[in-house]
């Protein structure tokens, strides 16, 4: 079995599972760091491994295609070997950033053309090239390639993105299953439900992809600029219709408390490139609240940075020292909080796990969302 599911909540649909890989189990619910380019930010593999305990990270296919090259990679031994992490690996499409690229990229049925942002080169990713493309990566777990909706599209963009999606799907699906594994372990191919907030649209491409039983499924498209209600609106559409057996992605989101209300509502993966990206601007999260270590009020405040905190910077580290170090443009500081974030993502959703384990999720969710959105 890829994915055992252990436990449920009884008063909302959260869960505890294992996705096994062969670079080792991973403890759902989990949130997975963003390694872009073949590391997270300001972050050493041993503090990912040691300290903040990560479980898995992420590669990102458009990037690690550029720079350094899939022929480099594959020369390597794939990216494991490549970066050092020695655990498992999840890569996206490449997708998302493809789509980014409005001014510089042509979307045709075939595929999307776009222009380097380093070179200015004109490159093309398809289906196939995408999924040959992560097998030389060598992630554990693949995402199909996809169109990424706007959270603004009108219905008739929508349908039509979606349509599409799944009609690159299959030729995902036709060429992972013709190709073997490159290196000595086994890759796993997650299809990505779309459908942007439309509920129905979301219902047909969950029963879509449900049917086609893969080893797990992902839920894009959101965080992407539609109002927070309506992302977990669309998580209960699709969490209905998808396989209990099967692990279940958030891609891309978000906050310590959208991670919990994900989690209400049945969601086993997440990944965000929040706890870095905010902690190099100055800001931790805490069980106690948000604090913005730019802020003149930790000046002379001399206890330790986060005294609950998981990390060993916590206690090495004051506020003070901390805010001196940002204010100074010391990339230290930088290192300081996005470490401290990435702890407490992996601290939450361990204790969401262990909490759905012990069967009273629900009223620790709601004691520990008061606390952690307090603005300190």
């Amino acid at each position: 079995m890829f994915f055992d599911l252990l436990h449920t909540d009884s008063q909302s649909a959260a869960r505890a599972g294992v996705v096994h890989t062969d670079h080792g189990d991973i403890l759902t619910p989990i949130f997975m760091p963003v390694g872009t380019v073949g590391t997270v930010k300001g972050v050493h593999f041993k503090e990912l491994r040691d300290d903040i305990k990560a479980q898995i990270i992420l590669g990102n296919t458009y990037h690690l295609y550029l720079r350094p090259g899939t022929d480099i990679l594959h020369r390597a031994g794939g990216l494991h070997r490549f970066e050092g992490w020695d655990r498992p690996i999840l890569t996206d499409s490449g997708g998302y950033q493809v789509f980014s690229l409005t001014s510089i990229r042509k979307m045709t049925e075939d595929g999307v053309q776009f222009s380097s942002h380093i070179d200015g080169r004109k490159l093309m990713f398809t289906p196939e090239s995408v999924m040959d493309i992560e097998r030389e990566i060598g992630a554990d777990i693949m995402m199909a390639f996809d169109e990424c909706c706007p959270g603004t599209a009108d219905r008739q963009y929508a349908t039509a993105s979606m349509q599409r999606t799944h009609r690159w799907l299959d030729r995902c699906i036709k060429r992972f299953d013709e190709t073997k594994d490159i290196y000595d372990y086994h890759q796993h191919l997650f299809p990505i439900v779309q459908g942007c907030v439309y509920p129905d649209l979301r219902r047909e491409a969950a029963q879509r992809l449900r049917d086609l039983d893969r080893d797990g499924y992902a839920i894009g498209g959101l965080a992407v600029g539609e109002p927070a209600e309506v992302m977990y609106e669309m998580i209960e559409v699709v969490n209905d219709i998808l396989p209990q057996n099967k692990p279940r992605y958030l891609m891309g989101v978000g906050t310590p408390w959208n991670l919990l209300e994900a989690i209400e509502r049945g969601v086993d993966m997440f990944d965000c490139v929040m706890p870095t990206r905010n902690g190099r601007n100055g800001m931790i999260f805490t069980r106690n609240g948000v604090m913005n270590m730019r802020n003149q009020k930790w000046e002379a405040d001399f206890r330790p940075l986060d005294e609950e905190g998981t990390s060993f910077v916590d206690h090495q580290y004051t506020r003070a020292y901390v805010r001196h170090l940002i204010h100074s443009d010391e990339m230290l500081g930088l290192q300081i909080l996005s470490i401290h974030n990435l702890c407490f993502y992996l601290w939450l959703v361990g204790e969401a796990r262990q909490h759905i384990i012990d069967s009273d999720f629900k009223s620790w969710k709601d004691d520990i969302m008061r606390r952690i959105t307090v603005r300190l």
